[in-house]
């Protein structure tokens, strides 16, 4: 199906384009013809699927093909348990789709709006020192590519490709279908608990090391941790949710209601925001239950935001942090959104910003009424001086230049990307700055 282009928005209102045509392909020899059509005009292709990227790498002026209707499972490999996904399947469907299998994804980030494509496309991570990001769960992948022909990349097909196709930003192709190597579903113990900031960071590397997913926030203002501990247990363990008031209140209410008003509130006002902050670590984060684990590691999340987040040598968090906190405190800003942490385990995927090395994360917030170049200058300078790397579909400044010096395979990504794409069907002006023309 294709519709004339309007203007098109990703979640964080950071990123707006009007495409010249929109594309809603449900299944891949749409993808095909859409892509043989582009190429006919002489048009730049780009595929989006939630929009959840703060970045413009999803960004279309000429072709958008729109992934909303290429979903669902395409087939399933029990006796392995792998589960081949179409590209464009949001990750809030997938724990449905895994459950008649006794499957689940192995780890997950915070938010499940995106697809499975961009999600992967982008680094997309949750946290557990012995845990990747979701692209590490990538067995398999079929790509449209710029000639509109299929390329198949799995243990049989072109190997060699899949450390750059499973995080390729995009780049390389449409993606179409995915295979993802599933672990026994499971449930988690989940304790959420605030404690002193300092005690928190003091014990930041045994946590992390001991826990199987810890990650902590801390709203500035305050000097309390908001942690987050989960256990993984079997998918037969008992199972004491949270009651159904109890989380509309926590996560609804408190969480996305009156945190919007504030927000909103501290654009005009910024004096509030301590005092909200404050008073915020005392009424969340102090909490424990056990629960399927798609519902213990994911959240709603309806307050609009924009993020920055950058990926450290693991020993670096300690130190990024604590400048982090002293130069919020020297400029005095009112910040409303907390400073995440989290880990992810070394991987040897070309483009993943856990490269080589275990890794640490922290992520920056601005309500999204709010300007954050400001703030987000002055962390990204911290990062980059510890040895940071962006996380792709996050803002940051970064070219390939820069990005060359912080990635050991980053040119040979960009030597695929010449094979694969020499006429920069796939390109956009994100990419050209990224990865170069």
């Amino acid at each position: 199906m294709t519709r004339p282009g309007g203007e098109w928005r990703n979640w964080g209102r950071s990123a707006r384009v009007r495409p010249q045509r929109i594309e809603f392909p449900a299944g891949v020899e749409a993808v095909r013809r859409a892509v043989q059509a582009a190429a006919r005009r002489d048009l730049a292709v780009k595929a989006v699927g939630a929009g959840h990227s703060f970045t413009g790498i999803a960004m279309a002026p000429g072709v958008m093909i729109d992934l909303r209707e290429l979903t669902g499972v395409v087939r399933v490999d029990r006796e392995r348990g792998r589960v081949t996904l179409r590209a464009g399947t949001p990750l809030h469907r997938v724990p449905a789709l895994l459950r008649p299998y006794g499957l689940a994804m192995q780890n997950l980030g915070d938010i499940d709006r995106q697809t499975i494509a961009g999600a992967i496309s982008t680094g997309t991570h949750g946290t557990g020192a012995r845990f990747g990001g979701l692209a590490t769960q990538v067995r398999g992948a079929v790509l449209v590519t710029a000639d509109g022909e299929l390329l198949t990349v799995d243990e049989d097909h072109d190997p060699d490709l899949l450390p750059a196709v499973a995080l390729g930003l995009g780049a390389l192709g449409v993606l179409v279908e995915v295979t993802l190597q599933c672990v026994p579903a499971f449930v988690m113990h989940a304790i959420d608990r605030p404690g002193p900031l300092e005690q928190t960071l003091d014990q930041l590397p045994q946590r992390a090391a001991e826990a199987d997913h810890f990650e902590f926030y801390w709203f500035p203002h305050t000097d309390v941790g908001l942690t987050k501990t989960n256990t993984r247990l079997p998918d037969d363990a008992p199972r004491h949710p949270l009651p159904v008031v109890g989380r509309w209140i926590d996560e609804e209410l408190l969480s996305n209601g009156v945190y919007r008003a504030v927000c909103a509130a501290g654009t005009a006002v910024p004096a509030i925001i301590p005092a909200f902050s404050r008073l915020a670590v005392r009424l969340t984060g102090n909490r424990e239950y056990t629960d399927w684990s798609n519902r213990v590691f994911t959240q709603n999340r309806g307050v609009r935001f924009r993020e920055m987040e950058y990926a450290l040598p693991a020993e670096n968090v300690r130190p990024a942090f604590d400048a982090l906190r002293a130069l919020i405190a020297e400029r005095r800003w009112r910040l409303s959104f907390p400073v995440e942490v989290r880990f992810a385990a070394a991987d040897d995927l070309w483009l993943s910003t856990a490269h080589g090395r275990a890794s640490g994360y922290i992520a920056v917030h601005r309500y999204w009424r709010e300007d954050p170049t400001e703030y987000f200058a002055a962390v990204e300078e911290i990062m980059l001086g510890l040895g940071g790397r962006p996380h792709w579909g996050k803002m940051h400044t970064l070219d390939a230049a820069a990005l060359r010096e912080r990635y050991p395979r980053f040119d040979d990504f960009v030597a695929l990307r010449d094979r694969l794409d020499p006429r920069r069907r796939f390109a956009n002006a994100y990419l050209q700055r990224v990865l170069g023309e």
